[in-house]
């Protein structure tokens, strides 16, 4: 089997990558550089080219707040870039995998979201998230939607890293106690899709670690494992006042994954401490 990559640079690209790697499948990784996706003709060139047997589609505008003002930009990368994709794995009868987001729906109520339920995103960054959802799932049969939240990894920036920045130079911080979801590695995550791009099980999904938390019960467990003495303050999202709204529930219902016999992911708690393990790991390399 041959996989295409986009985003290799990210997060999660980086981690789909080493896996495919570590399974002994040939991968091609892109990234703007290599394939930029929201040139169609490129796309199209790119892929007839390699001709992969499956695409995982990592690449994205993640910058939640810089969408409500690149709205151009965002939509071009999330649903422009994801339908160039599509189109070429249709005309390729090839897999396509779609990373996306629990931010298509409103974050409303505290049930978990169900794999169809009804998207109605909060913000320009879910909106088209979604669009790109609307068009892998009018061009192709083959494909898997897959969506992700609150995502770590080695290779980039989030929460973690930040948290730890300025763990080192605060003696106190504010941290929103209002967003529950659920804090997911993307080493975890990434042998989870790898797992499924060989299948033919397709559909949406759902797909993060287990348990739940606020971004504040995230902090406290960060600094806890970490034995850094900060105090953590909770502040509700009116307090905080980001550009962009964010979903007050992002509980995900997971149990497709078993039903379609594919492995959960492990308790977020206990990714957490396997990350910290790994990033203590590459700053005594880099020391």
């Amino acid at each position: 089997m041959k996989v295409l990559v986009t985003g290799v640079k990210g997060q999660l690209g980086f981690d789909v990558m080493e896996q495919l790697n570590k399974c002994g499948i040939e991968a091609v990784g892109t990234d703007v550089e290599e394939m930029d996706i929201t040139d169609k003709k490129e796309v199209e060139t790119v892929l007839l080219s390699e001709k992969p047997d499956g695409v995982i589609h990592c690449a994205a505008y993640t910058a939640v707040d810089g969408a409500e003002d690149n709205v151009d930009l965002c939509r071009n990368i999330n649903a422009e870039g994801t339908k160039n994709i599509a189109e070429i794995c249709r005309k390729l009868d090839c897999k396509m995998m779609y990373i996306s987001t629990d931010y298509v729906f409103d974050g409303q109520g505290v049930r978990p979201w169900e794999p169809d339920d009804e998207r109605r995103p909060l913000n320009v960054y879910g909106q088209t998230k979604c669009e790109g959802e609307e068009a892998v799932e009018k061009l192709l049969d083959k494909y898997f939607i897959v969506r992700i939240a609150w995502v770590f990894g080695l290779n980039g920036n989030n929460f973690i890293k930040t948290m730890l920045r300025l763990g080192k130079t605060k003696d106190s911080l504010t941290v929103v106690s209002d967003q529950i979801g659920s804090p997911t590695y993307t080493y975890d995550l990434a042998k989870l899709l790898v797992d499924m791009v060989q299948t033919e099980e397709y559909g949406k999904y759902h797909a993060t670690n287990e348990g739940l938390c606020s971004w504040y019960e995230f902090a406290c467990e960060i600094f806890r494992q970490t034995g850094i003495a900060v105090e953590v303050k909770p502040v509700n999202s009116e307090e905080y006042q980001a550009k962009a709204r964010r979903p007050f529930n992002s509980r995900m219902n997971k149990d497709k994954l078993e039903d379609r016999g594919f492995q959960r992911l492990p308790d977020w708690k206990d990714a957490l401490h396997r990350y910290l393990l790994a990033l203590h790991e590459i700053e005594d390399e880099i020391d």
